[in-house]
C-alpha cells in the first residue's frame, strides 16, 4: 500500500495502524503505565515549550519516507504543520515508550528511520518498567550514541529545545515492584 491510501484507509479506524515499507501493520493496545508516562511526557513538554514555537502531539502521523508512515508516542513539531494534515514531516523531537513488543523496533528500525530525518535533533526512548531514558542527540553532522540516564533522581537535557526533564517527573504517579 502506498502512503496516500493508507492515510485515507487509516483515517476514522478506531485501531491504532502503522505502515512500514508498504506494509500495514497492527499496533498492540498499551498498558497503564505506558499511558501514564505519555501523559506525564506530554504535560511537561506543553508546560516547559513556548506553544507559539512548537506543537507538542500524540500519536500524530510521521512521514518517514514513500512508503511509511509511523505514529510516535509523541512528536515535537513546528507549529507550521496544517491544522488538517494527517502527518508531519518535520519533527526536532521524537519520544517512544517500550512496550516489551515495541522494544526491538524502537532501538533498531525506528531509530534508524527517525534519525535519518533531517529535521530530528533528538529521539528520546522511555522504559515503561523502570525509570530509565536512552536519548539520541544530534551534534553538528551526526546523531551521537545514545544517552543512557536511570533512576529517579536523574535528569537530562534537550539541547535543541533548551529544557531540562527529570525521570522523577516523567515517572510520577508510578511505583515499580
Amino acid at each position: 500500500m502506498d502512503k496516500p491510501a493508507f492515510l485515507a484507509w487509516v483515517e476514522g479506524r478506531e485501531r491504532r495502524y502503522e505502515l512500514a515499507e508498504g506494509q500495514v501493520l497492527v499496533m498492540s493496545g498499551d498498558t497503564k503505565w505506558h499511558q501514564v508516562i505519555v501523559g506525564n511526557a506530554y504535560t511537561l513538554l506543553r508546560t516547559k515549550l513556548d506553544r507559539k514555537r512548537w506543537t507538542v502531539m500524540t500519536e500524530f502521523g510521521l512521514d518517514i519516507g514513500p512508503h511509511t508512515v509511523r505514529y510516535p508516542d509523541i512528536v515535537v513539531d513546528d507549529p507550521a504543520t496544517k491544522a488538517r494534515d494527517l502527518i508531519t514531516k518535520a519533527p526536532v523531537l521524537i519520544v517512544e515508550v517500550l512496550s516489551p513488543s515495541t522494544e526491538k523496533n524502537a532501538f533498531g528500525v525506528k531509530a534508524a528511520e527517525y534519525v535519518r530525518l533531517p529535521s530530528v535533533d533528538t529521539y528520546l526512548i522511555l522504559a515503561q518498567d523502570e525509570a530509565k531514558a536512552w536519548l539520541y542527540v544530534r551534534n553538528a553532522s551526526q546523531f551521537l550514541a545514545p544517552q543512557k540516564v536511570e533512576g529517579r533522581n536523574a535528569s537530562f537535557t534537550i539541547p535543541s529545545l533548551d529544557i531540562t526533564l527529570s525521570l522523577a517527573d516523567l515517572y510520577e504517579d508510578i511505583e515499580f515492584d
